[in-house]
């Protein structure tokens, strides 16, 4: 069972970005897909294959939870949540801004403290502080809203046009706001709010809270009675915990990209745990496998279909080929594409159809259709982990007798089978699917197929 969504992908669905834990999916010129993923960044890099379970789930939950919770000081950008994963939100126009809020001097502000720096994003802050010290008030550092996550002033940002004066003045309003109330929140669970991010956006000319909010992502957590025992040594409730073991593990000043088992399942218990602390429930997640119930999600309401199937093409004269196949597939409740892809002449391509089939919500298979001597459906089958069905199109017994041998006989691991007839290619990838809605109308077909034969034998013997 597949626990962790490390990578999401559909041929139906078009991804207009892939942010270190969050793929952003259009729908229309209205509404956005926020899938929610597993993975973990930290020092403005992703941890390869150190997915942690549940924590796209923590994310988008907890952060639907805030967003019901502070819609009287702001509107956001939330519609439904249709997944532990997904959410669907208001297409906006982001304000390239990050607010942070800070209630105490730790984490990168205390590592820039350490070596001297005292003006944080414009910010002064005094001499002689100790770590983790609390500030008199919460203080706002800003960051650009970009791979860097660089320090930017207010006079840089209004500057820069990244927001202009009275919208930056929101920004700060709304920002304090919303950190007063997630700290009185929490302070009545025993968890003290240490500093956290805003990011705000622009939906039919309205001001409104996107992204996320008060999460173990976005922000810092202490249990208060930890912090009043010891504030210098007091052990987060959050991401941090990952940052702090990637420090102590350095190598000659590199820090590791990938996790040890132990520290993925101790990092999923705390995303869990402060789930469950701020809430007051568990986790809400089925046990389901991740990929198989995002599928059957995502075909419920609608926003694809139950499968797909690519023809690929060597070149555009194999057109009418496809199409003639197509007609047989259109029946079905299936998406179809047509692609042109030469195996000899830009065969690179097929990486990038990999890198996106191979990692697909929904069942796929391919069909190959090229003519002379057949190097796609092997190619295609080399690289591809889903069914890989050849259909050349003949253009005479010469033509069949040279591409029917290079279609049929394949190189070990290259498993592409080899189909003449468009009909039965169209089948062939309908049932490679093995959807059981197509499993059902095919077994209609058989039956009235037999149905028909042995009504043609009945009026032939009357």
């Amino acid at each position: 069972m597949i626990r962790t969504l490390e990578k999401f992908e559909s041929p139906q669905l078009k991804k207009i970005h892939a942010g270190k834990v969050r793929d952003s999916i259009r729908i229309n010129d209205k509404k956005r897909m926020i899938v929610v993923t597993d993975r973990i960044s930290a020092f403005n890099k992703n941890l390869k294959n150190s997915a942690i379970p549940y924590k796209g789930a923590v994310l988008n939950t907890l952060t639907n939870f805030w967003f019901n919770k502070t819609k009287h000081i702001i509107k956001n950008h939330f519609i439904e949540q249709i997944d532990d994963n997904i959410s669907i939100v208001k297409e906006c126009q982001p304000i390239k801004v990050e607010m942070i809020v800070r209630a105490y001097l730790t984490g990168s502000m205390w590592r820039g403290y350490q070596k001297g720096q005292r003006v944080f994003s414009g910010t002064e802050v005094p001499d002689g502080l100790s770590s983790n010290q609390k500030f008199p008030e919460p203080i706002i550092t800003p960051t650009t809203k970009d791979e860097n996550d660089s320090e930017i002033t207010e006079k840089e940002i209004i500057a820069t046009g990244l927001a202009d004066k009275n919208t930056y003045q929101k920004m700060k309003d709304i920002s304090l706001q919303l950190f007063a109330l997630g700290s009185d929140f929490l302070a009545e669970k025993g968890i003290i709010l240490v500093d956290t991010k805003y990011e705000f956006g622009m939906y039919d000319g309205e001001f409104i809270l996107i992204d996320e909010i008060h999460t173990p992502d976005s922000s810092r957590f202490w249990k208060t009675d930890d912090y009043n025992k010891s504030p210098e040594d007091v052990v987060q409730a959050d991401k941090e915990f990952v940052r702090q073991w990637m420090l102590k593990n350095k190598i000659k000043e590199k820090t590791p990209d990938i996790l040890p088992v132990e520290v993925i399942e101790e990092t999923s218990k705390r995303y869990k745990d402060i789930y469950k602390e701020i809430t007051g429930e568990e986790l809400p997640v089925s046990n389901f496998d991740v990929t198989s119930r995002i599928y059957q999600n995502l075909l419920h309401k609608r926003y694809i279909k139950h499968g797909y199937i690519a023809m690929i093409m060597g070149s555009k004269s194999d057109i009418k080929h496809a199409e003639k196949i197509k007609s047989y597939i259109d029946k079905f409740n299936v998406t179809t594409e047509m692609r042109i892809i030469s195996a000899h002449k830009n065969g690179e391509r097929l990486t990038e159809l990999a890198e996106q089939f191979n990692y697909s919500i929904e069942p796929i298979a391919v069909i190959a259709i090229a003519g002379r001597s057949n190097g796609l459906g092997g190619a295609l089958a080399a690289n591809l982990n889903i069914p890989v069905i050849n259909c050349p199109p003949f253009t005479g017994k010469d033509d069949i007798m040279l591409n029917i041998n290079s279609s049929l006989i394949m190189p070990s691991n290259t498993p592409a089978v080899t189909v003449v007839h468009p009909d039965n290619a169209a089948l062939a990838a309908i049932r490679s699917l093995n959807v059981p809605q197509f499993k059902q109308q095919t077994a209609k077909d058989i039956n009235n197929m037999k149905e028909e034969l042995i009504r043609d034998d009945e009026e032939i013997r009357n």
